[in-house]
């Protein structure tokens, strides 16, 4: 018996959450009108999420090299900044709270594979990233994480367990290493 056999995966079924025609054109729209909008035209990056189901909130900051798989599982609260490069790997939900810093590159993966089963099953686990937190550049967030509200995560570090709430995090995997104290 084969360890992976992959000609007997199967995607579940609704997994994208729209019909091939919509997800095609979010695709479209996202390489041609969002990826090539001026750095300053917020307001339009918004309202394309908007337009294809994401809930954005008030004067987001997302810029143009932000890639989003699938904009109807996104949910991103008020003042919250999106940074260059940062891909929202949406095959589950992703929930993002306000006054969040997303820093550049930084890569939020909803979506993985049950390794331990031969068809190679994909899975999607929703990431909840609570109000004023920072992850700072190049982060990696694992599916079903959440990180607790005011908690700071570290450059290249890498989350694949809950964090709690107020701290400051860093590594590979990610561990607390003090409170986040506020003056």
């Amino acid at each position: 018996m084969q360890i992976q056999e992959l000609n007997k995966s199967k995607l579940p079924k609704n997994f994208r959450g729209r019909n091939a025609f919509v997800v095609q054109l979010w695709w479209i729209v996202q390489s041609v009108f969002f990826k090539n909008s001026l750095q300053f035209m917020y307001g339009f990056r918004r309202f394309l999420l908007r337009l294809f189901g994401a809930k954005i909130g008030r004067k987001v900051i997302i810029r143009p090299s932000v890639k989003v798989t699938y904009p109807w599982k996104l949910s991103i609260g008020d003042y919250s900044w999106i940074g260059d490069n940062v891909d929202l790997y949406t095959l589950g939900n992703i929930d993002i709270g306000k006054n969040v810093v997303v820093s550049q590159r930084s890569y939020l993966c909803t979506g993985s594979h049950d390794y331990l089963q031969n068809d190679f099953p994909i899975f999607a686990k929703k990431i909840t990233i609570e109000n004023e937190c920072w992850l700072a550049t190049d982060v990696f967030v694992a599916p079903g994480v959440t990180i607790g509200k005011g908690t700071v995560v570290g450059s290249r570090s890498s989350v694949y367990n809950n964090l709690p709430a107020n701290k400051v995090c860093i590594g590979n995997p990610a561990k607390v290493k003090r409170d986040r104290k506020s003056e």
